[in-house]
């Protein structure tokens, strides 16, 4: 039988680029008479922005310093020992970079027994020990807490969490089993598969709390000194340590199958991971932890062994990296500084965008339109979005005064524009209208203004070809809605020079937007992907197939919504409008739905009636569809939608719409909420053959988003 240490020694050597967290033991004496106290800190040697980690490495150096105070308590020298990290951070869990070198079933099981076996040896103490949660804390970070005997919390932590479930694993050091015993079932359900699932929800200090996970609360400013004081007051029996007793009856069976009803409403059963989480929650009942544990280990390494994972820390990657670092981006120093921002337009979308520069940017924005009651209702919306930012608490009085006062309206575009230095247009998707807007624009701005457009599939190089300046046209194509998806793909039109790329770039990243450089194509990638899709799903119920069964065809996929419901969510109008400009440009592989076109003149809003609060098909469009007598199965709609979707994104591969499949990928995350633990779609076809059956060929060598041969 391997010891923890030859365990963790054998890991480390697979593992030689870890960062490694340091645990350093400091002695002191505690307040109030209490006695010698042992003091263990977590850090990695480098500031806030690089996070503590437990990699092979840190959780043998973890050991070491329990070996230390293990023999100190044993003989009596302290009464307790303290855990806690770095300013900002307590620890983000386990090394995600040494996860994805794993290549056998028993390596990742040597990961999730080597984090027990260290973590629980300080629940075996002979004295209490006390986790000062003083900064982020998640996934092995909390959990190295929960198995402590009590725990304080930090007020001002913007960022606590078990987000395993969120990119394909399990709480695997101790939180499926220890969460649900401390705080009941219901709770940890919550924390571990709502919170995951819902985008990774982040824990705020007093939520903590309040859920029971810590014992007390302190501000951020004195937190340890403070937390110190409380361990002597419990420690002297001054201050008595009460939890609510955990229900270990119907509840918590109740909470299992609630966890399993929001899993099946997010991942649709596609997703292994929050059902291997609930199955542990559910026998963690009995309270036997020694079997709760074992039972996350082996979950853990069936899972680390698994594509879903492997897609889960490719998509985390994707965004959290390549998203930040845009393949492409001209060099940041040729942009140019922008003081006041231009909207053509007042309608939503415009005046979505008005609000999001103004809180962003905080400079002057400026709203036109062609008469004065829109101009007035545009900048009406942004002012009663801020009043609603401010009820919240979101900003204080003169925040909201002042951008309130930077977000004006007109009719005159020379006395609006003359002195702004970025212009978008966010009026009706029309080349003609989208032309004349520019020419009347650039008539009257600075020759350094960059003019954007927020087209969502007109050629952007057409749009400028009749302007004398033509450099300074740029893509700059938003997603609904605005203030939530992140993403932005920004167009470089054929004549589109660096300096305005450029400023286009540094306006995303001021904007905070996930910023994607994309060939002038038609649709660009969002919408000439999902067009492709909905295209392919539109043409099997016109040629016969039920809309049932068209729709649960995909499921499998886990997306956010089912295809029918997205277009009702886009607006049946502009799903025609794409597709017929795509047809326009591809006739070959996009059609045009007669079906969607007559629903479309019905003045439809979408396929569906609301009445039973389930989307069911309304009988009035029931009554338009005129269908064909080829009924397919689910599997044979599922093939030629994902064979389809795989041709078109090996042909926008070949054209170079996008410098990789990985940019398809972040923009599918990013700008259509595509699944997390598909990794996009690129992994998710590979994964199931058909990329290789389409194209001949994989779109992501082996090892990236799939375990390395």
């Amino acid at each position: 039988m391997s010891t923890t240490a030859e365990l963790l020694k054998g890991a480390a050597e697979l593992f030689p680029g870890e960062v490694v967290t340091q645990a350093h033991v400091r002695h002191l004496d505690l307040p109030l008479g209490a006695g010698r106290f042992a003091l263990i800190t977590l850090d990695n040697g480098l500031d806030h922005t690089k996070p503590t980690t437990f990699g092979p490495q840190s959780l043998a150096n973890l050991n070491a310093a329990i070996d230390q105070v293990e023999k100190e308590a044993a003989d009596g020298e302290i009464v307790g020992v303290g855990l806690t990290g770095k300013p900002f951070i307590f620890a983000v869990g386990a090394d995600l970079k040494g996860v994805e070198l794993l290549k056998k079933h028993e390596e990742a099981l040597a990961i999730g027994k080597g984090g027990h076996d260290v973590f629980k040896r300080l629940s075996a103490l002979a004295v209490p020990t006390f986790a000062y949660y003083n900064g982020a804390a998640m996934g092995g970070g909390v959990e190295v807490g929960l198995h402590c005997t009590y725990r304080t919390v930090s007020a001002v932590i913007p960022a606590f969490s078990l987000p395993e479930v969120f990119l394909g694993l399990v709480p695997g050091w101790g939180g499926c089993a220890l969460l649900p015993n401390l705080i009941g079932a219901d709770r940890a359900v919550s924390v571990i598969i709502e919170n995951s699932l819902n985008q990774n929800k982040q824990l705020k200090g007093k939520q903590v709390y309040e859920l029971g996970i810590a014992d007390a609360v302190f501000e951020g400013a004195d937190f340890l000194e403070r937390s110190l004081h409380w361990t002597a007051s419990v420690l002297t029996g001054a201050t008595e340590v009460v939890r609510t007793e955990v229900d270990r009856g119907e509840a918590w069976d109740q909470a299992v199958e609630r966890g399993r009803a929001f899993a099946d409403s997010k991942v649709h059963g596609a997703a292994p991971a929050a059902y291997r989480a609930l199955d542990i929650i559910a026998a963690a009942k009995n309270g036997d932890l020694r079997q709760g544990f074992d039972a996350e280990d082996q979950a853990l390494a069936d899972l680390i062994m698994g594509g879903e994972l492997r897609s889960g820390i490719y998509a985390f990657n994707l965004v959290q990296k390549r998203g930040k670092r845009p393949a492409g981006a001209p060099d940041k120093s040729l942009a140019r500084p922008v003081t006041k921002v231009g909207v053509v337009g007042a309608g939503l979308m415009a005046s979505q965008l008005a609000l999001l520069f103004v809180r962003r940017l905080e400079v002057p924005v400026v709203l036109t339109d062609i008469d004065q009651e829109r101009v007035d209702k545009g900048v009406g919306y942004v002012h009663e979005e801020i009043d609603k930012l401010l009820l919240k608490g979101r900003i204080h009085q003169d925040k909201a005064n002042r951008l309130k006062a930077l977000v004006t309206g007109t009719l005159d575009k020379a006395a609006g524009f003359g002195d702004a230095d970025f212009v978008i247009e966010a009026v009706f998707e029309e080349m003609g209208v989208k032309q004349k807007v520019f020419a009347e624009v650039e008539a009257v701005v600075p020759a350094h203004t960059i003019l954007a457009t927020n087209t969502s599939s007109l050629s952007v190089t057409e749009m400028a070809s009749q302007l004398k300046h033509p450099e300074r046209v740029v893509g700059f194509h938003f997603f609904n809605p605005v203030a939530i998806l992140p993403l932005l793909e920004i167009v470089r039109a054929e004549q589109t020079d660096d300096a305005s790329l450029a400023t286009a770039f540094a306006v995303a990243k001021s904007l905070k937007k996930t910023a994607v450089l994309v060939k002038d194509a038609p649709a660009f990638v969002v919408n000439r992907i999902l067009t492709r899709f909905m295209g392919e799903i539109q043409n099997v119920i016109d040629e016969g197939t039920p809309v049932e069964t068209a729709e649960k065809a995909v499921e499998p996929l886990g997306l956010p919504m089912s295809p029918l419901v997205l277009l009702e969510l886009v607006g049946p109008a502009i799903g025609l409008h794409v597709s017929e400009t795509l047809h326009g440009a591809f006739p070959e592989r996009f059609t045009v739905s007669e079906n969607l076109a007559a629903v479309v003149k019905a003045g439809k809003r979408g396929f569906y009636v609301y009445d039973s609060g389930k989307p069911e098909l309304d009988p009035e469009v029931a009554a338009l569809l005129k269908q064909g007598d080829v009924v397919l199965t689910e599997e044979q709609v599922r093939a030629r939608v994902l064979d389809a979707v795989a041709q078109e994104i090996g042909l926008m591969l070949d054209e170079g719409v996008v410098a990789e499949a990985q940019d398809i990928d972040l923009c599918l995350i990013t700008g259509a909420g595509w699944p997390f633990h598909l990794g996009g779609i690129t992994p998710y076809l590979d994964r199931e053959g058909v990329s290789e059956r389409v194209n001949g060929k994989t779109f992501l060598p082996a090892g990236v988003a799939s375990v390395p041969a």
